[in-house]
């Protein structure tokens, strides 16, 4: 089971993060279009890409990937085992995906209180109260994206007071032991031990 907590301070550069499977539909190039626009405005901010490459059908080819990388600047950190050191190294955590269960990359970053913009597609939508620990952006809308990158970077306390709500909002909505005892009481069954339990997200102060 992973265990997570509320991690402070953020990086000094406004930092953003997508760890995604290599896949067009979680919305890399909408990430890499975004980081273009905004890095013509202003210097110094990053872009981190985590994912593996993929075989599926929508994944994307080594020269797509390699387009993106070039066209956003973004830094591909290829897959990693343990991602939270790249949540770390961020400020504000995106998934500008087409649609998703409930984005479990979302949740590490909220429970290590990181903001979140993500888009307004099933799955994705549950994981933000837009304004509150993060932002929702239209599917495919990568100008939308780019604005909302760009509140972070104008509003320097936005993506610290967003992630204090991201992490309060993980422990309330997403903490392991809420989420089983919500499933027990559906199907009727008394809580199992702990050793038993499926292991989704532990939240710890």
């Amino acid at each position: 089971m992973k265990h997570y907590g509320f991690h402070r301070p953020l990086p000094a550069a406004p930092t953003f993060l997508l760890i995604a499977r290599i896949l067009h539909d979680k919305g890399i190039f909408e990430y890499a279009r975004a980081a273009a626009i905004v890095q013509r405005k202003y210097k110094n901010i990053r872009f981190l890409l985590v994912g593996p490459q993929d075989v599926n059908p929508m994944a994307l080819t080594q020269a797509e990937l390699e387009k993106c990388i070039a066209i956003g600047g973004l830094e591909y950190l290829g897959e990693l085992k343990d991602v939270r050191p790249a949540i770390l190294e961020s400020s504000v955590y995106v998934l500008p995906s087409y649609g998703e269960g409930t984005p479990r990359s979302v949740l590490e970053a909220m429970a290590m209180g990181r903001a979140v913009i993500t888009t307004d597609a099933p799955g994705c939508r549950e994981t933000v109260i837009s304004g509150k620990n993060g932002f929702l952006v239209p599917v495919g809308d990568h100008a939308s994206l780019a604005n909302i990158m760009e509140e972070f970077i104008v509003n320097t306390n936005l993506a610290e007071d967003m992630g204090r709500e991201s992490y309060e909002y993980a422990k309330e909505k997403f903490d392991v032991n809420i989420v089983n005892k919500q499933i027990f009481k559906f199907l009727g069954l008394s809580e199992i031990s702990s050793t038993h339990r499926p292991s989704l997200i532990k939240v710890i102060p």
